[in-house]
């Protein structure tokens, strides 16, 4: 398995609110996170690291995990624990207030990929020269979509588009959608927080993760291309892919 974590701060902010990485458990079964912080001042930062930070710490203590469902139950529970912090932390501080964060997640067993996802940051997947988004937007203007209120056109210049209604944080519960799918030699995962996937479109998207390509070229092109097209948000991303190899599933190669 092959992996690579970029973010930037765009052109416009002057900080940075996402936050993200590719981390290992003890058996070097790989789970990936992004989240994308909200909140004024800079409490959006505190919120995505403390979500970050607290699944990170949590699956480098973890041993390996033998089954999908196993991986599943995890995620709810840390996810719950993460949410019960963040929003504790911005009831104790006043200008924390209001703080939360998108997150979306994969940990990846064997031949399965395990996705948890709340908020708008969004992962795809590349198989052949196809690509499907497999997280479902928690926003207003999906809603609106969902009830046959506005196409999907509309939706892309919405101007409530960024509007969320579920993040990690904001209320002392979160439902979290977690689901299990497989994860075959060949494809490829698009893990972003909105800053990307809002500039563009995902013939686009299909045509850069599936181009012949080394990662690190394909995701600084992706980068470049958010910030070419505004940078207004903070970009950040996740590439992996399965490069036919049972290592990354923690057995032996």
């Amino acid at each position: 398995m092959k992996g690579l974590f970029l973010t930037h701060c765009g052109q416009v902010r002057n900080h940075n609110e996402d936050a993200g990485g590719i981390f290992e458990n003890k058996s070097t079964q790989p789970i990936a996170v992004i989240a994308d912080g909200m909140g004024g001042h800079q409490a959006g930062d505190v919120a995505s690291m403390l979500a970050v930070d607290k699944i990170k710490n949590k699956w480098e203590e973890t041993e390996q995990i033998e089954n999908a469902e196993d991986i599943k139950h995890w995620f709810q529970n840390i996810i719950r624990e993460a949410n019960t912090q963040i929003f504790q932390k911005a009831q104790e501080n006043k200008q924390l207030e209001g703080m939360g964060t998108t997150l979306v997640a994969a940990a990846i067993i064997r031949n399965s990929l395990i996705i948890a996802h709340i908020g708008d940051s969004r992962l795809y997947m590349a198989r052949g020269d196809q690509i499907e988004q497999l997280t479902e937007d928690h926003s207003f203007v999906n809603e609106l979509v969902k009830r046959g209120e506005i196409t999907e056109g509309d939706a892309e210049v919405h101007p409530y588009k960024n509007y969320i209604i579920r993040a990690l944080g904001t209320d002392a519960e979160v439902d979290t959608d977690v689901k299990i799918l497989t994860w075959q030699a060949g494809d490829r995962l698009l893990l972003c927080s909105d800053g990307l996937s809002d500039k563009m479109n995902q013939t686009e998207l299909a045509q850069l993760i599936t181009a012949d390509k080394e990662m690190n070229e394909i995701g600084q092109q992706l980068i470049d291309l958010a910030n070419q097209r505004g940078g207004e948000d903070n970009i950040s991303l996740i590439l992996m892919a399965h490069d036919g190899s049972d290592s990354e599933a923690g057995e032996p190669a």
